[in-house]
Formats: C-alpha cells, sequence, structure tokens
C-alpha cells in the first residue's frame, strides 16, 4: 500500500515537473488595454479571464455578487469587477490604477495591464505601456476615434510600442455593423499611419457577449479575421533586445568582504560571458568580466531580463549610475539631449525650471532649455509653445548638472527613458524618451583655471555670497538691499546689486511676465549670480522671485552656505497701499495681466534663512537684523 501510494506521489511529482517545464518554454506576451473612458476595457479583460477558465468558482460567486451591488451590466456578470479591484473604481464604475493580470493558454503566456481611460490618470496609462510589447487600443463602435484614443495612441508610440490591436468594442451595440467597423478602421490607421506601428490589426468585438474574444463570432460572418485571443497568441515577438548591444547598469556594488566587489543589476540589452571584454560607459575604463553570479550558483552567461552580479578581473572604481556595456558598441554620455516628454502634472512644464531626471539607476539636476514644440493630439502637427500643459505631449531639449550614459529610446527602451520629479515634492511629473544628445555638448568643456574663487575672494579680504531678496512688488525688497549695499561697501566689501528692474533694460529686456518668461528670468539671473560669486564678489539680488522651484534652483547653483534667502514679508494690502509705481491700481484695476498678488501666485519662502517682517519697522531695522545675521554666521568677518 505504502509503495503504491509513493508511486502516485512520484507521477504527481513528475506531472507537475513536466507542466512546469511545458510553461517555461512558453512564450510571454505583455500587452495592455487602453483607450478612452468607458471603452470596455476592464471587461474586455474580464472576458479573457472568464473564457480562458481561469476564474475559481469562489472568484466567479463573489463576482456575481459584486456584479448585483455594483454592476453596470443589469442581470448579467460585469466581468469590468475582476480587474477594478479599488472600492472607488467599483463605486465610480471607473478605472483608477493599473491593474496586472497573468493568463495562459496552451500556446502563449501573457501578462495584461489595464490602463485607466480618464485624462487625469495619463499617468497610469503610461506606466502600464512602458513595459508591454503590444497595445489593444479599445474604440467604443458608436462613439469612434476620440481625442484620449489618440493621445493613447501616441504615448503607446512613443514609448516604443509596435504592433497595436484596434479593438472596435461594443459593435452589438450598433448591430454588428460592418460600415461602422471599416470607418472607424479606415480613420485611426489614417490617423496612427505616421507613427511607427509595425502592425495596426482591427477586429470587432463584443467584450460583455464575447463576440470575437477568444472564438470567431457567428453574429459577423462578414467578418473573416482572426479573433482577439488567438491573434494576440500568434503575434511575432521582437526578440531585438537580445541582439542590442550588452547593457548593465549598475544597481549596487556588492562587496561583502576584501575578496569579493561584484557589480549587482539586470541585463538590460544584449549578453555577457564570462571572459568577455566590458567598458565603464562614464569612465570609458575596461575590464573583462571574470565571474557571472547568479541565485544557485556561477553562471557562463547572462541575456537580457537576468538578474546578475559581474565581478571584474580588475579592480575599476564605478558605482550606481554607470553601465558596463560593450567596448565596440559604447552608449552616449552626455549632459544635454532631446526627448519626448509627456507631461502629467497639472502645473505645466516650463522651460528653465529645474526638475530631477531619474534613469533606470542615475539622477540629476535637469532644466528643459527650450520646448521645441508640442504635438496636436488630433492632427500630430507640431506646434509652438512655451509650455506644456497636463497630458500634453512635446519635444524638448534638456541640460544636466552632470552627464548620464544613455542610448536613444528607439534603439533601447531600458537606457533610452526617464521621468521627471519633482525637486520639492517628490511627484513624478513627466515621463520622457531620449531622441538624440545634442552635438553642442559635445564641442563644449569645462576649462580648467588657474585663478579660483578662493584666490579672488582672498584677495579682496572677504567671502563670496549670494543675498536672495524675496517679496511681493512694494514689499521694501531694493530699499533694504540698497540700504545694506552702503553699508558694506562702506567696510570695505566689495558687492554688487542685480535688481529686478534694473537687469530687464538689458540682459532680461526679451521677457514678458508670463509664469513661462519669470522662469526664465530667474534662470539668467541666478547663473549671473553665480558667476559674479565665482568672482569673489557678495552679490544682493533682489527679485519677486515668486516660485519656490526657482529658488530653490538658485540656491543649488550656489557652494554650500553661500546662498541666502531673504524674505520680505510684507502683507498685500501694505504693498498695495504703498503701490511706489502705480502697479497694483493697474493690476487690480484689469490693465496689467500676471501681477504677482493679483492673478498670478506668489509662494512664499518656507524655510528662507532671514525673515523679515516689515509692519511697522522702519528699513533700517532691517537692514541691521540682516547684518546681525551676516555677523552670526562669518559671512561678514572679512575673511
Amino acid at each position: 500500500m505504502q509503495q503504491h501510494l509513493k508511486i502516485e506521489k512520484d507521477d504527481e511529482a513528475a506531472d507537475v515537473r513536466d507542466y512546469l517545464a511545458l510553461q517555461e518554454q512558453k512564450t510571454l506576451l505583455r500587452f495592455l488595454t487602453c483607450g478612452s473612458v468607458d471603452d470596455g476595457k476592464s471587461t474586455l479583460i474580464g472576458r479573457l479571464l472568464y473564457d480562458t477558465r481561469l476564474i475559481f468558482e469562489d472568484q466567479l460567486s463573489a463576482l456575481e455578487r459584486d456584479s448585483r451591488r455594483h454592476g453596470t451590466t443589469g442581470d448579467d456578470i460585469d466581468f469590468a469587477l475582476l480587474v477594478d479591484g479599488l472600492e472607488a473604481e467599483r463605486e465610480q464604475g471607473i478605472t483608477i490604477d493599473v491593474a496586472y493580470r497573468f493568463f495562459a493558454t496552451p500556446k502563449r503566456k501573457f501578462v495584461v495591464a489595464d490602463t485607466p481611460g480618464h485624462e487625469q490618470y495619463t499617468r497610469n496609462m503610461a506606466t502600464g505601456a512602458s513595459t508591454a510589447d503590444a497595445a489593444v487600443v479599445l474604440v467604443d463602435a458608436r462613439q469612434g476615434v476620440l481625442r484620449q484614443t489618440r493621445r493613447h495612441t501616441i504615448i503607446v508610440s512613443l514609448l516604443g510600442i509596435r504592433h497595436v490591436v484596434l479593438a472596435v468594442n461594443k459593435i452589438d451595440l450598433v448591430e454588428f455593423d460592418r460600415a461602422t467597423f471599416e470607418r472607424i478602421a479606415a480613420e485611426y490607421r489614417a490617423f496612427a499611419e505616421g507613427l511607427g506601428f509595425r502592425t495596426i490589426m482591427p477586429i470587432p468585438l463584443s467584450a460583455r457577449y464575447g463576440d470575437n474574444v477568444t472564438q470567431p463570432s457567428e453574429r459577423m460572418d462578414w467578418y473573416e479575421g482572426p479573433a482577439l485571443l488567438g491573434y494576440l497568441e500568434s503575434l511575432p515577438l521582437d526578440d531585438e533586445a537580445k541582439e542590442r548591444p550588452f547593457r548593465f547598469p549598475i544597481q549596487y556594488v556588492n562587496r561583502p568582504d576584501l575578496d569579493f566587489r561584484g557589480f549587482a543589476g539586470t541585463v538590460a540589452s544584449g549578453s555577457v560571458s564570462r571572459g568577455d571584454p566590458v567598458v565603464i560607459a562614464k569612465s570609458g575604463k575596461a575590464s573583462r568580466v571574470s565571474r557571472i553570479v547568479a541565485y544557485g550558483g556561477d553562471l557562463e552567461r547572462a541575456t537580457e531580463g537576468q538578474a546578475v552580479t559581474l565581478l571584474l578581473e580588475d579592480d575599476i572604481e564605478a558605482s550606481r549610475g554607470n553601465m558596463l556595456v560593450a567596448p565596440d558598441a559604447r552608449p552616449q554620455v552626455a549632459d544635454q539631449f532631446t526627448a519626448d516628454i509627456v507631461w502629467f502634472d497639472e502645473h505645466a512644464l516650463l522651460p528653465g525650471r529645474s526638475y530631477l531626471l531619474r534613469t533606470e539607476t542615475d539622477q540629476a539636476n535637469a532644466t528643459v532649455t527650450e520646448l521645441k514644440y508640442r504635438i496636436e493630439i488630433n492632427s500630430l502637427a507640431h506646434e509652438a509653445a512655451k509650455s506644456l500643459e497636463m497630458n500634453e505631449v512635446g519635444v524638448c531639449n534638456l541640460s544636466l548638472q552632470a552627464p548620464i550614459a544613455f542610448d536613444a529610446f528607439a534603439e533601447n527602451r531600458a537606457t533610452g527613458s526617464f521621468v521627471l520629479i519633482d525637486r520639492r515634492t517628490n511627484a513624478t511629473v513627466g515621463a520622457g524618451m531620449i531622441l538624440h544628445g545634442l552635438r553642442r555638448a559635445e564641442n563644449i568643456h569645462w576649462q580648467a583655471l588657474d585663478v579660483d574663487r578662493a584666490a579672488r575672494a582672498a584677495l579682496k579680504l572677504q567671502r563670496p555670497a549670494v543675498l536672495w531678496f524675496t517679496g511681493l512688488s512694494g514689499s521694501g525688497k531694493s530699499t533694504i538691499a540698497n540700504l545694506l549695499e552702503k553699508k558694506l561697501h562702506a567696510a570695505g566689501r566689495h558687492t554688487y546689486i542685480l535688481d529686478g528692474d534694473n537687469v530687464r533694460h538689458g540682459l532680461n529686456r526679451d521677457l514678458g511676465f508670463t509664469e513661462e518668461d519669470r522662469v526664465e528670468n530667474i534662470r539668467r539671473v541666478a547663473e549671473v549670480a553665480r558667476l559674479m560669486a565665482d568672482a569673489g564678489l557678495i552679490v544682493l539680488v533682489s527679485f519677486i522671485s515668486p516660485f519656490r522651484a526657482e529658488r530653490q534652483m538658485a540656491r543649488e547653483l550656489m557652494k554650500e552656505g553661500e546662498f541666502v534667502e531673504i524674505f520680505v514679508d510684507t502683507p498685500f494690502e501694505e504693498c498695495a497701499r504703498r503701490d511706489p509705481k502705480g502697479l497694483y491700481k493697474r493690476a487690480l484695476g484689469g490693465e496689467i495681466k500676471n501681477f504677482t498678488g493679483v492673478d498670478s501666485p506668489y509662494e512664499a519662502p518656507e524655510g528662507a534663512e532671514i525673515h523679515l517682517r516689515t509692519e511697522g519697522r522702519a528699513p533700517e531695522e532691517m537692514v541691521e537684523a540682516v547684518e546681525e545675521w551676516l555677523s552670526g554666521h562669518g559671512l561678514d568677518d572679512g575673511r
């Protein structure tokens, strides 16, 4: 009896091993569903799971119960509830977050991402598209191709997806009309013609009732193409990543003891074998791979997608943010490049504003130096623009404070993409795909000089500093800065005032008062202040500088401890009462637009070094307070 049971268990174990081996041999296709709101994306995925018998009985019972409570399909099962798992999604009947589901057929394994259709969740859609091999773009047969359909299609194209299924859903609601399907397919093909897709496959279907989802529909005898699942099973996978040059972004340097120093990460593209030559991307230093360490033991070879630790024959310096690459096909290393950007944030992208750029393993402060054009969603036309609003797409030039290693996104999705982070809120505000490095970056190199800032400051017997006065118009910034400079000058200090009005007569005379121009105004002034501090001067900057992001950018340009933010805090009512230039009267009367404090915001400092509350106090008292602070922090000691 025991022998019999042992044989049965051995047979079961063998069956499990055979099953797992069979699964490993299947190819994996990652795809997403996208399109406008209410086009049936979640319902389609739920139907796929249901028809492929990947729903357990208890899940089906729960689905039937939830359909009665939250469903939108009457007495029928609402398949959307299988993937809309958040309570807010069920209550509102919408998709908010990206939901990933795995399923398999006898021919292939699949990972599908269900992405939101609402405009405010475009960033989630881009997240789902970032790792997909194909996209199923849904269109409601009653509505046709909508603006959000076009936006999602453009993002799919920018993110490197080259295979698209146009799923004309809810075909049952137009009586399975062939003319409707063909009209939508023709319109979509005409729109997507220049987006670089290799295949576009239109399929008419009804996700709710299963027509052309997993089996051909008997109610559309005019359609001779495949059902959706059959098409996805046969869609050829692009194995280009394995053919691309070797790229290994370093995630972590593993050094548990003196005898082991390995670079941990995941092979982004290509392959590497023990003994292969490699190069550190940023430094250009060369070595060879001595070991490839993986979970379970050493490997002779690692390919795209494998997480390993590489040991080199030579003790070469490299760290997170760098890459090990093929010597004969190196990536670009530059601090300036052009990129497609999809903007996510409600606050517009503004040239001149500083963001944190983050790649898979590296990061650097970055500034959009030029918005070349915005892509118009309906016509794909290139439009001149000064900013990118939420969910808009544009092409920009970026400048980084430090060079990074990268490939063009078209050549390598893993090493050619990045996100932009708001440095104050740490929110992801944009996604970028690098087009190419800028040639100007190759022609510009930092010139080493023998006389440095320390030597210049020593000659003047002072410490350089940038005293940044910020506050509303009429707050008293220029008055206080002027009085302070007189006292510093009398004490033998070498100073210069950069005043907002004076600078606009020359350096910034081409700038207006839009938000974009204000950002550029402060960027230029901050760069000039940095050069003046480098010359050993004490620079007094008197600008409204209404946005925290630009003041933070200016701070980060300076050496540690050299930037002193001085908030001249005068209430709006008092500034309007003073109105030394008559600007408040005109702004409140509607004659001046984008006036700070009236119809343009002023973001008060949250951590200024010096906070001057001016009400009831004379300018001389303010100057004394600044002098006292400077003296207490060693900025007035004559060194």
